[in-house]
C-alpha cells in the first residue's frame, strides 16, 4: 500500500514515545499539524506512555493510567498513528518509508525517535525461560506472569530500573535480589557514601545486595528454564527469575541500514538543530540520538528539549531558532521509597572544587554539596531526603544566601536553613524537564491570570514531565499571588474554609459535638446541608475524638455519626491489607510481656491462620484476619488482658524502650517502667497524625528516642525530652525540648506538647513536620509548653487529664455491643459468605495473600455491590 502524493508536505514519524509525543505537541503549537500530513509509525501495541512511571504499574495503575496520549488530541490534529507497525526500511534517495504491514509513506522530513534497547550481557544462559529485560508494559506483563510460579528473583543491574525491578519482584511475593557489577548502587547519580546510604536503605527493606560481582552465567535447568546465576566471584545464586536492567543502548540500526552517520558507540549524529549530518530532511531525537556534544542522553528532560528544537528547526521559525548543545542531568528519584536526587556537577569534576557533606547512615541520610573555590553551588547528591532538591538545583551555578553547611544539615540538627523558592532569581530554571524558569511561572500568575497550580501546568508546562517540581510550583504560585494581594484560599477542603486549627478551636469553644452541626454551621455556604467529603470527615471526627471529654461528646470513634466518618482502618479498627484481610495489632507497653500473654498471641495465631511478624515498634502484629474474625480475636485477646494497639489509627502508636537500667550495665535509669507509664497514658489519643514514641535508658539511645515525635533519654539526674523526631520517610532529628526533668516534670511537659500539637496541626502533619512549619519554630513551642507564655498550660493539662480520665478500650466497647458487631460482615447482603478474594498460600512455615488469585480476582477496592466496606 502506498500512501496517496498530494502537495501538502509529510513529516513521517518514526517512533512514539514520550519525546515522540512531545515532538507532536510542539508541531501542534507552531501549526505545523495543520499545514503538514502527519505519519506516526509506532512499534509497540500501544501509543505514547509514561515510562518514567512505568513501575507505578504494580502498584495499581493500569496501562491506560499511564497512557500520555489523548486521542482527541490526535484526531483533532489529524495526525496518522498506526500503533504496531514500525517503520523497516527507509530510502533516503527517494525520500521513502515503508512499514511492516506493507504501509509506503513518502516524506518531506523524516524524524527518527527510536528510543533504546536493554543492554543484555553476553553471558551462557541469557535466552533461557525466566529471563526477562525491563523496558516496556508488555515486559512487565510478562514478568508478572511468570513471576506467579517463581520464588526468587534477581536482577542484573542496579541502576535507576534496576532498582525499581527488584522492588516490583519482591511486591509480587518474589525473594528479591540485586547484582551491580560497580562497587555501589546507582554508579552514575550517587558518590561512595550516597551508595552506601541507598545500601543500607535498600538492605533494610528486605533485598539482597551484591555489589563489585559480575554475571558470569545464567544456569538453566533440563526444562530450559533459570534455576540460578554465576558471579564472577564464584559464588552461586539460586533463583528462578533473571531480570536483565544492566543499562540501554540507542537503537540505531534502521540508521546504520539506511546510511546515516552513527557514533563509534551508537546513536545517530546529528547537529545542533537535531538534524541528521549527512541527510538535511532527516532528525533524530531522544534516546537514539546523538548529539552535539558527543553525548546520547537517556534522561527524558533533554528528550523533549530535542524534541522542541527539531519542531522549531522544521517550522523555520527565525524568531525561534533553537539549538541542543548539551542538557542538565539533574534528576530527582524515589526507589523503594527512598528519594534520590542529583544535580550539576554531582561527582566534583571541577577543579578546585569542596565538598560539603552530612551523612547520618544509621537514617540513612546523606548530603553533599560540591562548591566552587568561590563560594558557587555547583552540584550535589542527596539521599534519603531530597525535599531541597527543586531549590538547590536552581541555585546551581550561582552563590546561595546561606552558608553551604546550612543547607545540608537537616531540620533540627545545628544552624540548617531551609531555602524557600522565594529566595531564587526569576531566570533559575524551576522545571528542567520543559525549561521553566521562576520567571515564566511568576507570569502565568501576574500576565496570565493563573490561579491554580493545574493552571500554571497547563500554561506554562511546569511539573507535567517527571513531577519532581510540583512541589516548589505550588509554593511558587501561593507565594506570587499573596504578593498580588490575592487570598490564597487556605481552607481544608471544599466543605470548609477553615484550617483544621481553626476548626479545632471552633469545636472547643463551641462545644460542637457532631461533624453535621459543624459542617451546617460553619461549612462554605455551599456545602451546608450536604454530607461532606473524604477529606473533612475523618478530620472533624479526630478533632471531636480527641476533644470528646471536654465537649461532652462520644470518644468512641464507632458511636452514632462518629462511624460515619471513619477511613477504611478505623471502620474496623484494624489495618486493612493488599488482598483485603486485616491486621491485628494488640497494645504490648514499652514492648515487654508475660510469657502467658505470648502464648495467647501465639494460640490465636495458629487457630486462626495468622501471619505473625515482630515489628520494629516492639510488638506482635498477625496478619491475615477475615473481617468477620475480627470480632472474635479481640475478645480473646480482651479476655487475655489484651486492648487495642491503635495501629489503625492516627493517634499514639508505642512507646518503644531498651531494658534500661533494670538489665543493661549501661542503664541510668529505669526506661521500661516509663515507656509503659507513657504508653498507657497516651493510648488512644486521637491526634492529626500517628504518634510514636521511645525511652532510652542511656546515652548510647538503643531506643532510638530521637528519630520519634517525641523521646525520652535518660541521664544521671532525670530525663531528657527531645520532640519533632521523624524516621520514616522524611526523617528528622528530634529537637532538645528540655533536660535532666524529674518523673513528673516529664510527663507534665509532654501533656503540654502533645495537646499544643493537636491542637494547632494541621491535617496529616507530623509533630517534625508541624515543628518546622509553625511560626518560631522549636523556640516558640518551647516559649509556650515550658514558660506558658501563652498563658494556655493549664487548659491543655486539663484537656489531657480528661483524655486519661475517660479512656476506653475499643476492642472491648465493640465486642460488647451487639449493634456494632454487626458491622463486621464481609458482605452484608450475604453476612455468613466470606470474601473469596481474601485466600492464602504457604511460606516459610506460614502463609501469605495468595497473589496470583488477587491479581485475577477483585483488589479491595473493587468490592461486591452491597459490602459492609463502601
Amino acid at each position: 500500500m502506498t500512501a496517496t502524493e498530494g502537495a501538502t508536505p509529510t513529516i513521517v514519524l518514526v517512533g512514539h514515545g514520550m519525546v515522540g509525543q512531545r515532538f507532536l505537541e510542539a508541531l501542534a503549537e507552531r501549526g505545523l499539524t495543520a499545514t503538514h500530513r502527519v505519519v506516526v509509525l509506532c512499534e509497540e501495541p500501544r501509543p505514547a506512555y509514561d515510562r518514567v512511571q512505568l513501575t507505578s504499574y504494580f502498584s495499581g495503575k493500569t496501562p491506560e493510567d499511564l497512557s500520555m496520549t489523548d486521542m482527541e488530541f490526535i484526531k483533532d490534529h489529524g495526525i496518522e498513528l498506526h500503533v504496531g507497525d514500525p517503520a523497516q526500511t527507509v530510502d533516503r534517495e527517494a525520500r521513502r518509508v515503508t512499514a511492516r504491514s506493507g504501509l509506503v509513506v513518502d516524506y518531506d522530513v523524516l524524524v527518527l525517535a527510536t528510543g533504546s534497547y536493554p543492554f543484555v550481557p553476553p553471558v551462557p544462559g541469557k535466552d533461557a525461560e525466566g529471563c526477562f529485560v525491563y523496558r516496556t508494559i508488555e515486559d512487565l506483563l510478562a514478568i508478572e506472569e511468570y513471576a506467579k510460579n517463581a520464588q526468587v528473583g534477581a536482577v542484573v543491574g542496579g541502576g535507576l530500573l534496576g532498582l525499581e525491578a527488584a522492588g516490583a519482584l519482591k511486591g509480587l511475593g518474589l525473594t528479591s535480589h540485586i547484582v551491580e557489577f560497580a562497587p555501589r548502587l546507582m554508579p552514575v547519580q550517587v558518590d561512595e557514601g550516597g551508595g552506601a546510604a541507598l545500601l543500607r536503605t535498600i538492605e533494610e527493606m528486605g533485598l539482597s545486595v551484591h555489589t563489585g560481582v559480575g554475571t558470569q552465567e545464567v544456569v538453566v535447568g533440563e526444562d530450559g528454564a533459570v534455576t540460578g546465576m554465576k558471579l564472577s566471584d564464584g559464588s552461586e545464586l539460586a533463583t528462578d527469575l533473571v531480570v536483565f536492567s544492566a543499562g540501554v543502548r540507542p537503537r540505531d540500526q534502521l540508521a546504520r541500514d539506511c546510511g546515516l552517520t552513527v557514533g563509534e558507540r551508537g546513536g545517530i549524529t546529528v547537529d545542533e538543530q537535531c538534524r541528521t549530518v549527512n541527510d538535511p530532511h532527516v532528525f533524530a531525537i531522544g534516546e537514539c540520538a546523538l548529539a552535539s556534544d558527543g553525548r546520547v542522553y537517556g534522561l527524558v528532560a533533554p528528550g523533549y528539549e530535542q524534541a522542541e528544537t527539531a519542531a522549531a528547526t522544521i517550522a523555520a521559525d527565525e524568531t525561534e531558532q533553537l539549538t541542543f548543545t548539551g542538557a542538565d542531568l539533574s534528576t530527582k528519584l524515589k526507589l523503594l521509597g527512598v528519594d534520590v536526587a542529583s544535580f550539576g556537577d554531582a561527582h566534583g569534576t571541577a577543579e578546585d572544587c569542596l565538598d560539603v557533606v552530612y551523612s547520618d547512615s544509621r537514617s540513612g541520610l546523606y548530603k553533599k554539596l560540591v562548591i566552587g573555590r568561590d563560594g558557587t553551588l555547583l552540584g550535589g547528591i542527596l539521599v534519603g531526603d531530597a525535599d531541597a532538591y527543586g531549590t538547590l538545583k536552581a541555585f546551581t551555578g550561582s552563590v546561595p544566601p546561606v552558608s553551604p553547611e546550612s543547607l545540608v544539615l537537616p531540620a533540627g540538627a545545628g544552624e540548617s536553613v531551609q531555602l524557600g523558592p522565594s529566595a531564587l532569581p526569576d531566570e533559575a530554571i524551576v522545571c528542567s524537564c520543559h525549561n521553566v524558569s521562576k520567571g515564566t511561572i511568576r507570569g502565568a500568575v501576574t500576565d496570565h491570570q493563573c490561579t491554580t497550580v493545574p493552571e500554571v501546568k497547563k500554561c506554562t508546562k511546569a511539573g507535567t514531565g517527571c513531577g519532581s517540581c510540583v512541589k516548589v510550583l505550588g509554593q511558587l504560585v501561593n507565594a506570587e499571588l499573596e504578593a498580588s494581594g490575592i487570598e490564597v484560599d487556605k481552607g481544608l477542603c471544599g466543605c470548609f474554609g477553615q484550617t483544621r486549627e481553626e476548626l479545632y478551636e471552633i469545636v472547643h469553644a463551641l462545644r460542637i459535638t457532631t461533624y453535621q452541626d459543624l459542617l451546617d454551621r460553619h461549612g462554605r455556604e455551599e456545602a451546608r446541608g450536604g454530607d461532606g467529603c473524604e477529606v473533612c470527615k475523618p478530620t472533624v471526627g479526630s478533632i471531636i475524638a480527641s476533644l470528646a471529654p471536654t465537649i461532652g461528646a462520644s470518644g468512641y470513634v464507632l458511636d452514632g455519626e462518629q462511624a460515619s466518618l471513619q477511613d477504611t482502618n478505623d471502620h474496623f479498627l484494624a489495618n486493612l491489607q493488599k488482598n483485603g484481610s486485616y491486621s491485628v495489632v494488640p497494645r504490648i507497653p514499652g514492648g515487654e510481656i508475660a510469657p502467658e500473654k505470648l502464648i495467647v498471641i501465639g494460640e490465636i495465631a495458629r487457630d486462626f491462620g495468622l501471619y505473625t511478624k515482630i515489628t520494629g515498634g516492639q510488638r506482635i502484629d498477625m496478619f491475615g484476619a477475615r473481617v468477620e474474625q475480627l470480632p472474635v480475636i479481640w475478645a480473646r485477646l480482651v479476655d487475655a488482658g489484651f486492648e487495642s494497639g491503635h495501629a489503625y489509627g492516627k493517634s499514639l502508636r508505642t512507646v518503644k524502650s531498651c531494658v534500661g537500667q533494670t538489665w543493661c550495665r549501661y542503664g541510668v535509669q529505669d526506661s521500661v517502667r516509663m515507656a509503659i507509664d507513657l504508653e498507657l497514658r497516651y493510648r488512644g489519643l486521637r491526634s492529626p497524625h500517628k504518634l510514636k514514641s521511645a525511652v532510652s535508658g542511656c546515652q548510647r539511645e538503643c531506643a532510638e528516642a530521637q528519630s520519634k515525635d517525641f523521646g525520652v533519654i535518660a541521664t544521671a539526674n532525670g530525663w531528657n525530652l527531645y520532640v519533632g523526631g521523624n524516621g520514616g520517610a522524611t526523617p528528622r532529628h528530634a529537637d532538645l525540648l528540655a533536660q535532666d526533668l524529674s518523673d513528673a516534670e516529664l510527663v507534665r511537659l509532654i501533656d503540654r506538647f502533645l495537646m499544643f500539637y493537636i491542637r494547632t496541626a494541621d491535617r496529616l502533619e507530623r509533630t517534625s513536620t508541624w515543628l518546622d512549619r509553625i511560626p518560631g519554630g522549636l523556640d516558640h513551642v518551647r516559649d509556650v509548653v515550658v514558660h506558658d507564655s501563652l498563658g494556655i498550660c493549664d487548659e491543655l493539662e486539663k484537656l489531657m487529664q480528661a483524655h486519661v480520665a475517660h479512656y476506653r478500650d475499643e476492642w472491648a466497647e465493640t465486642i460488647n455491643d451487639p449493634e456494632k458487631l454487626s458491622r463486621f460482615v464481609s458482605f452484608v447482603n450475604a453476612p455468613d459468605t466470606p470474601d473469596p478474594v481474601v485466600a492464602f498460600v504457604p511460606e516459610r512455615d506460614q502463609m501469605k495473600p495468595d497473589l496470583p488469585l488477587l491479581s485475577i480476582g477483585m483488589r479491595p477496592a473493587d468490592v461486591l455491590e452491597g459490602s459492609a466496606q463502601r
